[in-house]
């Protein structure tokens, strides 16, 4: 019974409410991707009905297993990434396991050790790591899987600092008639940023177009306000691609202080699809980052190590995808 005294429902009383064996039941909960899918189902909605949680308490004393995994980020950061972390968190969860986040600081060798202590404690069965480590998985006495997205100051890296959305959004402002662009460049301690910024230059010059030049300064909306407020009257400057929303929507607001149309004298494209950018009016044209589909991949690869299954194939796809919006426009002269 549980504290109230109610009978607590056991995984035999789910099995039988399904009409399926209290095998499968544990099965479902072990990891259901084996199951058919319409018996998923029928143990999905019993599961609802009842509210019913398996005893991972005692599931943990007969199997000596925990069914605890935990996420490792850098304790130095301002940026959680609080999307990857939902979905990685979803992922788990769907796959009966408990996750907890836990913060290491120091460099690569002090991380490790911390991740090794926390590794050797039997609290958790696997580990997903944000940040780099110097580590050796061989040496851990359980799973680490290490993603390779972020720096040590959860900075994106690879395929979170792909600019080739930026091939697109000029050659789409372009195609409107656009020829003088410039570019405000955020923060250039961000690989990201750096890499926004080299493809916009080469883009530029490879269309034969003309760049006004670059603001290169913070992530901070002023940063954008200051880099149009500051744009001379004949700069001839008719589209704008600002390294992420928050420097777009400064931009903006820029223009609009100067008595300028947004899109009617120019026209602004950000990157990062925050959602105040679709409700702003003008609405915002960005490019849309699917950070959850990575958490839900990483995910997928450390729950694999930990029951010493191959580790799944990541689906062929872009994180990336470039919206158009109410922000953008053709030139006056078009």
């Amino acid at each position: 019974m549980d504290q109230a005294g109610t009978p607590r429902v056991t995984i035999h009383e789910v099995a039988r409410r399904a009409g399926v064996s209290h095998q499968t039941v544990s099965r479902y909960f072990r990891h259901n991707a084996g199951l058919k899918p319409e018996t998923r189902k029928k143990i999905d909605l019993v599961v609802q009905e009842l509210n019913y949680r398996p005893n991972l308490v005692a599931r943990s004393m007969r199997t000596r297993r925990t069914n605890r995994l935990a996420i490792a980020m850098p304790a130095s950061t301002y940026m959680w990434p609080v999307r990857l972390l939902g979905a990685a968190s979803a992922a788990a969860h769907a796959e009966g396991f408990q996750l907890e986040v836990v913060s290491v600081d120091g460099d690569a060798d002090v991380r490790a050790e911390r991740v090794l202590e926390l590794a050797g404690s039997g609290q958790v069965e696997g580990i997903l790591s944000l940040t780099p480590l110097d580590l050796d998985p061989a040496a851990s006495p359980v799973p680490v899987v290490v993603t390779g997205d972020y720096d040590d100051k959860l900075r994106g890296t690879n395929e979170l600092a792909d600019a080739s959305p930026i091939r697109e959004i000029i050659g789409h402002l372009a195609s409107l008639g656009h020829q003088v662009f410039f570019h405000i460049a955020g923060a250039q301690t961000f690989p990201s940023a750096r890499n926004r910024r080299l493809l916009y230059e080469q883009t530029i010059k490879d269309r034969g177009l003309t760049s006004y030049g670059v603001a290169a300064e913070s992530w901070r909306p002023q940063s954008g306000y200051d880099a149009v407020r500051g744009l001379p009257e004949d700069s001839g400057v008719t589209a704008i691609v600002a390294a992420n929303d928050r420097l777009a929507m400064g931009a903006v607001r820029g223009a609009l202080s100067r008595g300028w149309g947004v899109p009617g004298d120019v026209s602004v494209f950000g990157w990062d699809d925050e959602e105040l950018g679709r409700f702003a009016t003008p609405s915002l044209s960005t490019v849309a980052v699917d950070r959850e589909v990575q958490g839900r991949e990483a995910m997928a690869r450390l729950i694999a190590e930990v029951r010493g299954e191959p580790a799944p194939q990541p689906a062929a796809r872009s994180i990336n995808r470039v919206i158009v919006r109410e922000t953008v426009g053709p030139p006056p002269s078009a």
